[in-house]
């Protein structure tokens, strides 16, 4: 009866890492204050920009759009993504890692690659 319980125990623990990957959830759109601004075009001029959607990711120098997107047993979603960044010709190929904020988990940090911090963003308003 003990191994019953623990693998009863496993699968809530599956479970409840499966529900807080679900909490990504990016049908709207997250930016930083100048990403949320230019959500919908370019409106304002902004060195630093960061916006984060279903379908991409756009930062004042490069536009990447997403073509797949895998939820991690830590409830991040790694994404792998084309970008064309300005200034230059061609797509190329990349992946970021989305995951929640550990100062404020209604905000997401955004990584490259390289693990290397990209930004932070608010669902934006």
């Amino acid at each position: 009866m003990r191994r019953g319980g623990l693998f009863f125990t496993a699968a809530l623990i599956l479970a409840a890492g499966h529900a807080s990957a679900a909490g990504i959830d990016l049908s709207k759109p997250y930016g930083d204050k100048y990403g949320c601004i230019n959500r919908k075009g370019q409106e304002v001029a902004a060195d630093k920009m960061l916006l984060v959607t279903d379908k991409e990711l756009i930062t004042a120098a490069s536009a990447c759009t997403f073509s797949d997107k895998q939820t991690q047993a830590d409830g991040s979603l790694v994404v792998t993504a084309k970008c064309e960044a300005e200034g230059e010709e061609g797509q190329a190929p990349t992946k970021f890692t989305i995951k929640r904020s550990a100062k404020n988990a209604k905000k997401l940090v955004v990584a490259d690659e390289d693990g290397n911090v990209m930004g932070e963003v608010s669902r934006c308003k």
